[in-house]
C-alpha cells in the first residue's frame, strides 16, 4: 500500500477458523467507526474456495472494514514482504503512517486499548 495521504494504514491478518483473530476483529471495527484518520484493511487468509464461507461470516457478523481475501498458496512469496520477522502466525496486524514512514507490526491477539497504543507510536 503506497498510499501517500496521511491516512495510517491498518493491515489485519486473520481467518475465520481462527478464534484469535475472530475474538479481536471488534476492535477493529470499532477503531474504524471511531476515527477517520486511520484506514482499515482487513486481509482474510481462508482458502479462496471458502469464500461464500467468509461472506456468510462478515454478513453476520456485520463487518463494515474492506476485507481482501487473499488468493495466494505460497505463503513465502508475500510474508517477508509484509515483515521480515513474521512467522507466517496469526492473527498479524502491520501499522503504517506513510507521512514518516513509522511501522509497526504484531503477530498476536490485540486486546482493548493495544491498538490505540500500537498507532500512538507511529505517529
Amino acid at each position: 500500500m503506497n498510499e501517500k495521504s496521511g491516512t495510517i494504514q491498518i493491515i489485519n491478518f486473520w481467518a475465520t477458523w481462527c478464534a484469535p483473530c475472530v475474538k479481536e476483529l471488534p476492535l477493529f471495527e470499532k477503531l474504524r467507526s471511531e476515527s477517520t484518520d486511520v484506514k482499515v484493511t482487513l486481509i482474510n487468509l481462508d482458502f479462496a474456495d471458502k469464500v461464500k464461507k467468509v461472506n456468510t461470516f462478515l454478513l453476520k457478523k456485520n463487518i463494515q472494514s474492506e476485507v481482501l481475501l487473499l488468493d495466494e498458496i505460497d505463503y513465502n512469496t508475500w510474508i517477508d514482504k509484509v515483515d521480515k520477522n513474521w512467522g507466517g502466525a496469526i492473527p498479524a496486524t502491520l501499522i503504517i503512517n506513510p507521512k514518516n514512514g513509522k511501522r509497526k507490526f504484531v503477530e498476536r491477539e490485540l486486546h482493548e486499548g493495544e491498538l490505540q497504543k500500537l498507532i500512538e507510536e507511529v505517529q
